[in-house]
């Protein structure tokens, strides 16, 4: 049987299903280019946003690692050691909008088979922000972009009607939404934050308003680590340190639970799999629980050589796929997609010693 790595996904055509993430891979038009001429099915851009960034005075983005020997998490570098995760509390783009516009245009031109998604972040509450809202969108779409991600996830927001901080407020998505559908017709993404007892209800709230897939996960809120022998924290600027967001390899299993949650909740709509992404066994992970692309960032950053892209992780995902879809005989991934939903259950469905035990609720 014949394969295919293109996919459809929010009725947009990929060449295959792997795209970099809104993160520093894709903050300007050269790493864009770059990535697309890697063999990168899509990007989505460094979040563009309205109001002013300046980022910290010091390190934004660390890694952070593991060994057998020692086999304590630090960014410290020492023989042996594997990746554990990345760290940050690097801001969204800090390139205003009328410099990006016309890199859209650009990047666009230059790779018109690839699919260029802008992130956009506003805030919320007033008419002001539900312009900006609307005035981003506008201005990207104009310029080329196929779609649009909506950060509802920054997991390092002072306002508190930005990023993470709106995730759990089903009117403010809601309203967004409205903002954003009411001046574009493209697919529209929502990332959400996944640190939220209101995933499954807020994404319910998104779907309904006109959102075409949700983005799960960004980053996890944290801390960084403090040494014991410095007493000061891996990642600080004149002794302070404030919340930032943990991704990489070591949140993979957090993202999948809640990829699933959603997958199980909504088995027609779209999700856009991020997490711990670092070859295809995670990819492969994503998808059986529902995720119809796959979103990566950590990975490509790490890749020596590659200005952060990934050009060596992207022919590997590529290449990996593509064996497997041989192996399997499948003809592309939706052959697989989703076939985890059924066999992930309440815990009273699980086997137990005895035929006794129902939950435990009392008779």
């Amino acid at each position: 049987m014949t394969y295919d790595l293109s996919t459809k996904f929010t009725g947009l055509d990929f060449v295959n299903p792997f795209i970099l993430a809104s993160a520093p891979p894709t903050e300007s038009k050269r790493k864009i280019l770059k990535a697309f001429e890697a063999g990168w099915g899509g990007v989505v851009t460094k979040t563009i946003g309205l109001h002013p960034v300046e980022n910290v005075a010091g390190p934004k983005t660390i890694y952070q690692r593991t060994s057998e020997e020692k086999p304590y998490v630090s960014r410290n570098k020492r023989p042996d050691t594997v990746s554990h995760s990345s760290w940050n509390w690097e801001l969204i783009s800090d390139q205003p909008l009328e410099l990006w516009l016309p890199d859209l245009k650009e990047i666009k031109a230059t790779y018109p088979d690839r699919m260029l998604i802008a992130s956009i972040m506003a805030g919320a509450g007033n008419e002001e922000e539900m312009a900006n809202w609307r005035k981003l969108a506008t201005a990207c779409i104009d310029a080329g972009c196929d779609a649009l991600e909506l950060n509802m996830s920054c997991p390092h927001m002072d306002r508190k009607d930005m990023g993470a901080n709106v995730a759990n407020d089903e009117d403010i998505i809601t309203s967004i939404l409205a903002a954003v559908t009411s001046v574009v017709d493209v697919p529209i993404w929502v990332k959400l934050t996944p640190s939220t007892s209101t995933l499954v209800s807020a994404s319910a709230a998104a779907y309904a308003a006109g959102a075409s897939a949700i983005s799960l996960c960004n980053t996890f809120p944290s801390l960084p680590l403090m040494d014991p022998d410095t007493m000061k924290f891996e990642v600080e600027v004149d002794g302070l340190t404030s919340s930032g967001g943990q991704g990489g390899l070591a949140i993979l299993n957090q993202a999948l639970l809640r990829v699933s949650d959603l997958s199980r909740a909504f088995p027609d709509k779209q999700i856009s799999g991020i997490g711990g992404i670092k070859g295809f066994r995670e990819a492969f992970n994503f998808i059986v629980h529902g995720a119809g692309n796959l979103q990566i960032c950590t990975a490509a950053m790490e890749e020596k050589g590659s200005g952060g892209v990934g050009i060596k992780l992207i022919q590997e995902l590529k290449d990996d796929l593509g064996a497997y879809l041989q192996d399997k005989g499948f003809s592309s991934i939706e052959d697989f997609r989703g076939i985890a939903r059924e066999r992930i259950v309440e815990q009273s469905q699980i086997r137990r010693k005895s035929a006794d035990y129902n939950g435990g609720y009392a008779e």
